[in-house]
């Protein structure tokens, strides 16, 4: 009984391997079920993009469906903090950026969730810049007409983020702080919320990562003025830095990664990042995401990654204490 019991499963793993899956895929290793990929933003953003991406590569390799499951609010925090509460057996991991791991702690006071403790961090997708644009047919043609227009009616000119908390929410406000301007930040649940307000007229202008709005710069139908990034892009060659236009502190990316709970077993996370890891040197996940505007970060470990999310939750601390910045 025992020798035809080993020869089933040898049968069956060979099987599983001739079909292309791994061979743990189909015994009791993880994954036992779906893995669900928590965004803490509304559908349409920079984080969909990465998702679907990894998704398609991630259940080939281990035979299940990892699915999105959407929780926006509170600029990302609310589902990054759901995360933060579920088992850690690698059946729920969160995508999540500078906005709820960097920028949150400093801004929501009663956060559920350390950055430093309530996660396992596993990939580090690269960072990408913000954008700074208006709709098409704005009398705003530079970010030089912006300025000016703030400092004729302040209280006219509004600007759109991904929410409070958000990176495009706080390098509006770093902008505002070395410019020495003033405008009014207005809130969306989402990169596709904000990107219609500025097309139906709603706000002046937008602040929110640029992957999320390429297709509209693409079409014709915004017009960007700026971006926070260190360098231009290569993809939108003619799209100038804020810091080359006479800003040099303004140097801002949003970056995104994917984490589990606390505690989650280095054997899973490995696997996962193993496997993000060879997707990212895929030629096209490489255009898709340069597509975006996302840059690589290097492929660092969970420790490092921990390190680099500390380190940016430090930088931007001063920034959000000083906007006044308060959650809705």
């Amino acid at each position: 009984m025992q020798r035809r019991q080993l020869l089933k499963g040898m049968a069956g793993a060979a099987l599983g391997s001739a079909f292309g899956m791994p061979a743990f895929a189909q015994s009791g290793a993880w994954p036992t079920k779906p893995v669900k990929v928590v965004n803490p933003y509304t559908p349409g953003g920079t984080t969909e993009v990465i998702v679907r991406l990894m998704a398609e590569r991630l259940d080939k390799a281990f035979g299940q469906p990892f699915v999105m499951d959407y929780r926006p609010g509170a600029g990302g925090s609310v589902g990054s903090g759901y995360v933060a509460t579920q088992p850690a057996d690698g059946h729920t991991i969160l995508i999540s950026n500078t906005g709820p791991l960097a920028v949150g702690p400093s801004l929501f006071p009663n956060l559920n969730y350390d950055v430093t403790k309530s996660f396992s961090y596993i990939t580090l997708f690269g960072g990408a810049p913000i954008l700074l644009a208006v709709k098409a047919d704005s009398p705003i043609k530079t970010l030089a007409d912006y300025v000016a227009a703030t400092k004729v009616a302040p209280d006219a000119v509004t600007y759109g983020s991904s929410g409070i908390g958000s990176v495009g929410h706080l390098a509006g406000v770093l902008f505002m702080q070395k410019a020495g301007v003033t405008f009014k930040h207005v809130p969306y649940k989402g990169a596709p919320e904000a990107q219609q307000g500025v097309l139906s007229g709603e706000i002046t202008a937008l602040w929110d990562t640029i992957g999320a709005h390429a297709a509209q710069i693409r079409a014709g139908a915004l017009r960007p003025l700026a971006i926070s990034g260190p360098d231009r892009l290569s993809v939108f060659p003619n799209i100038p830095t804020i810091k080359e236009l006479g800003y040099p502190d303004v140097v801002a990316t949003n970056w995104f990664l994917f984490a589990g709970p606390a505690g989650l077993s280095n054997t899973v996370a490995g696997k996962i990042n193993d496997v993000c890891q060879t997707a990212m040197k895929e030629a096209v996940v490489q255009e898709r995401f340069s597509g975006i505007g996302l840059a690589p970060l290097g492929n660092m470990s969970s420790a490092e990654i921990a390190k680099f999310v500390a380190l940016e939750a430090e930088r931007w601390a001063p920034v959000v204490k000083a906007s006044g910045a308060k959650p809705a």
